[in-house]
């Protein structure tokens, strides 16, 4: 729809500036035609009027006599209004269809480039050189048009092959819990350690069971669910303060912890639980990637009009191409199917959509030593 509309405006444009083109030349012409014929009688008969024409005189007096009184005549105003009057009708007529044969032309073009634009066996559309704008962005709309379509086929296929993952990972932990849940049932007289062992294996493959479920609905909200956006002045140490608070249970489960940096209050304008998505999604990523018992950093700080935050884990480094399609959908760095770590692929590509509807960015860099991902935000504005 969006192109659709580029498209339209580019040929009014165009039209719009051939037909005042072509109004200038009718005006121009029409004035200037019968004005430089007038002249050139009034030049032509001043001509005459002081030459002598002694020889056709010789050749023939009477000749001589109605030459000299047809240009007489033609001096006069009245005696030329008429055939003015005429040449101009006859003038602006000619350059009239001449303009409209011109614009129905490019309409006409037009539309076949149009028809041509979701034609798959036309690599390049043709315009006349007239055309050259609008046809350079007709072949740009039709290369963005091939390669969305070529990306949404991708998506479409990760997702088809993704739900097929998360519906084989669901029935391992399902098949688990209801083989310990089966034996708690059937066993009265259980050792209390081994009841109580069984019921924590239980409830650690129930955990695994939520996370694989949740990535199964983002899967199935992404492409339904438009982001909106409710925004409102928040404190971005408090806030990462507290999703940092959030995640000590699990940190201390893998013996890792989070170092926040920090030199003074930082406030923005944003939406505080789409941006707690964020942090919670960069957060849970640097735990998992990061090396066994290490800290992971994370640097709050201005530049210039900006909200600078830093997330940084030390772990293995993600290589140039993987970089490349990191914020992509369903893209997963990890593409192992037991990895707890593999994720739907749509954590960073949902960050990323956040981080840009509020007019911010966000760039991973990895190397040997550690992996960063930066998000910038704007700052209130005073």
């Amino acid at each position: 729809m969006e192109w659709g509309i580029k498209l339209r405006s580019k040929k009014n444009k165009l039209l719009k500036k051939t037909f005042i083109n072509f109004v200038i030349k009718i005006l121009v012409l029409s004035i200037c035609i019968p004005l430089c014929m007038l002249l050139g009688i009034f030049l032509l008969a001043v001509l005459i009027d002081r030459l002598s024409f002694q020889w056709l005189y010789d050749i023939s007096p009477e000749v001589y006599n109605n030459f000299r009184d047809f240009f007489s005549s033609i001096t006069t105003v009245r005696a030329l209004v008429i055939p003015i009057i005429i040449i101009w009708v006859i003038g602006t007529l000619v350059l009239l269809y001449r303009l409209l044969k011109k614009v129905f032309g490019y309409i006409d073009e037009i539309g076949k480039a149009t028809e041509e634009l979701v034609n798959k066996d036309v690599e390049y559309i043709e315009l006349p050189d007239e055309l050259e704008e609008i046809k350079n962005h007709m072949n740009h709309l039709k290369r963005e048009s091939e390669k969305n379509e070529k990306l949404a086929k991708e998506n479409e296929k990760k997702k088809d092959e993704l739900i097929v993952y998360l519906a084989h990972d669901i029935k391992t932990p399902l098949t688990s819990m209801i083989g310990y849940l089966s034996i708690l049932d059937e066993i009265d007289d259980m050792p209390k350690k081994k009841q109580k062992n069984y019921i924590s294996i239980a409830l650690d493959k129930s955990y695994r069971l939520e996370d694989l479920i949740n990535e199964l609905f983002d899967v199935a909200r992404f492409n339904s669910e438009k982001i909106v956006l409710e925004k409102e002045e928040l404190n971005l140490n408090l806030m990462l303060e507290q999703i940092i608070d959030d995640f000590y249970p699990t940190l201390r489960e893998v013996n890792k912890s989070i170092k926040l940096n920090y030199n003074e209050p930082i406030s923005i304008n944003g939406d505080p639980d789409k941006l707690s998505r964020v942090f919670n999604n960069l957060i849970k990523n640097a735990i998992s990637y990061s090396k066994e018992e290490s800290e992971i950093v994370i640097n709050l700080k201005k530049d210039n009009n900006n909200a600078i935050v830093e997330v940084i884990n030390k772990g293995k480094q993600i290589s140039k191409e993987k970089l490349s399609k990191i914020f992509e959908k369903f893209y997963r760095a990890d593409s192992s199917r037991t990895s707890k770590t593999g994720g739907s692929g749509l954590g960073l590509a949902i960050a990323k959509e956040i981080v840009e509807l509020h007019n911010g960015k966000i760039i991973a860099t990895s190397n040997d030593l550690e992996t960063v991902f930066e998000v910038v935000l704007p700052l209130c504005k005073n």
